[in-house]
């Protein structure tokens, strides 16, 4: 067993193969002011565990915080770091991957207030050899489950030809 520490993670027991953590940068396809996730915490074939912190500098947060509706991107960008993650352990780079919708979104707080610890989590329910994938997530803010949904999700095997029209 080893133990994986990164900038923005924490140390992550992890064996070989089975589970990894690491610089989220590095596992997902977003950047900049979209990536609202802090760290990857953990990943391994069923499952990822997320970190992000609510900053009144980011993208959507208003005077309330991050609105909830905001939680189903901070659930997608959870199963983009699994992706992620995966591809990596397989000797590949980071795929884009689309967010196709959620069902039975709920959350218990109209906001996610600034300064807010938010733990996401995002569990294999269904992925197709086809690139579709559903995940059951949920997002705990300062240690008490505030939302959860089933989150449907694509990756193509050619995002590019897939972006210009071709067919998979």
């Amino acid at each position: 067993m080893t133990t994986n520490t990164t900038p923005n993670t924490i140390a992550v027991p992890m064996p070989a193969a089975e589970s990894v953590a690491g610089d989220i940068a590095a596992m997902v396809p977003h950047g900049g002011a979209m990536l609202l996730l802090d760290a990857l915490l953990h990943a391994d074939e069923d499952h990822a565990i997320a970190r992000a912190t609510v900053r009144p500098t980011q993208l959507f947060v208003d005077a309330n915080g991050m609105p909830a509706w905001v939680g189903v991107e901070y659930m997608a960008q959870t199963i983009a770091a699994w992706s992620g993650a995966r591809a990596r352990r397989g000797g590949s780079a980071p795929a884009i991957g689309f967010l196709l919708g959620s069902r039975r979104y709920t959350c218990d707080v109209p906001a996610f207030p600034r300064g807010s610890e938010l733990t996401i989590t995002a569990r294999v329910e269904l992925i197709g050899e086809n690139g579709l994938g559903m995940f059951s997530c949920a997002i705990d803010m300062d240690g008490r489950e505030v939302a959860r949904a089933n989150v449907s999700v694509f990756q193509p095997a050619d995002a590019q030809a897939f972006l210009q029209g071709h067919k998979p």
